[in-house]
């Protein structure tokens, strides 16, 4: 039956746009070689015609040029053709590739909130308001307990009237004190005259003829 009908082929893996794309770039690179090549060949063929008189030989070698050109042309056409598929691929397999990462994208941010619900069941909002509550209680009643810890027991009971009537008299006691401090300073002023100890009596110095102290 197999000699009859054959066997179908084993396909083989579907095309890929980043392999098309640099076969064609291949492509193009080979043609634009030869395009170069031709260009040294037109030159030369133009170097050779203004050196020739005119006549048959430069028409022939006119003949040369004119086949080479044509054949530049067509280069140059398909590697037009060429460079602008192998763009539009490049274009395919940008947006190909784009769309590949948005799905991609949403595909974890679909995981995330599913783990996002699986993990906000776990928890039980009235258990931490009921929690937060048991907090502030405590801290309430610690609180309370560092008052009634704090009490002084076995104080007079004194006016808050008579404590300000005391404490403005201090103040005047202590501006007093700080204006009389002129007379601390006059009391440490030297009294002996320039040029004398203190503990020298000026009057009780015996001077000689001229005025001067007396030797001793």
């Amino acid at each position: 039956m197999n000699r009859l009908f054959g066997t179908s082929k084993a396909k083989g893996p579907a095309p890929n746009l980043t392999d098309s794309i640099a076969a064609l770039d291949s492509r193009g690179d080979s043609v634009e070689k030869k395009i170069q090549k031709l260009d040294v060949e037109l030159k030369r063929y133009s170097d050779q015609m203004k050196k020739m008189r005119d006549g048959p030989s430069k028409n022939m070698v006119k003949q040369k040029a004119l086949r080479v050109l044509k054949q530049k042309r067509a280069y140059e056409n398909q590697l037009e053709g060429i460079r602008n598929q192998s763009f539009n691929m490049e274009q395919t397999n940008y947006t190909t590739q784009s769309l590949k990462d948005t799905k991609a994208s949403v595909d974890a941010m679909k995981t995330g909130l599913t783990q996002m619900k699986k993990e906000y069941k776990k928890i039980n909002i009235d258990k931490i308001e009921d929690l937060q509550d048991d907090l502030a209680d405590m801290m309430e009643d610690a609180q309370e307990i560092q008052e009634i810890m704090g009490r002084q027991y076995g104080m007079p009971e004194i006016d808050d009237a008579d404590l300000e009537a005391e404490l403005d008299a201090l103040g005047d006691e202590l501006l007093f004190d700080d204006d009389m401090s002129y007379l601390d300073e006059a009391a440490e002023a030297p009294t002996n005259a320039p040029g004398t100890s203190a503990k020298e009596d000026p009057s009780s110095t015996q001077l000689d003829e001229f005025g001067l102290p007396a030797l001793s």
